[in-house]
């Protein structure tokens, strides 16, 4: 295995402990993760962007389609200003209106509890989006 590979393994190995503290977590067969949280369907993966600088990607789909109306992009615009992690994203799709929150980091280094934390504050958020956009 070489050491790309090696280094984005360990470090999903590694954000699969921190979320099987809270969640069931299921692996697939490309090695992502991929859990659900309070309906929310959410994928953990990992990259090596340079030597030294591996990043976890994580996606929550916070809701599909939505209503595709001026206000409720407003709404979820002005709520995407309020979060401070991930980014909300907004995409116009056949029947509606589809939302993710994403969030990327450098993991490397980070103990699992902590690891656990920031990833389950990201979750949180896309849960919370869900409830109150939807």
């Amino acid at each position: 295995m070489n050491t790309e590979a090696a280094d984005t393994a360990e470090l999903l190995s590694r954000a699969r402990e921190a979320l099987e503290t809270y969640l069931e977590v299921h692996v697939d067969d490309d090695g992502a993760l991929t859990f659900s949280h309070n309906g929310v369907p959410c994928v953990v993966q990992s990259t090596q962007l340079a030597e030294g600088l591996t990043v976890l990607s994580l996606t929550c789909v916070v809701g599909w389609d939505l209503p595709d109306d001026p206000a409720f992009a407003a709404k979820a615009a002005e709520r995407a200003g309020q979060g401070l992690f991930g980014t909300l994203g907004v995409q116009h799709a056949e029947r509606g209106l589809d939302l993710t929150l994403r969030y990327a980091f450098p993991a490397q280094g980070l103990e699992i509890s902590a690891l656990g934390t920031l990833l389950m504050l990201v979750v949180s958020t896309a849960s919370q989006l869900r409830s109150e956009l939807t």
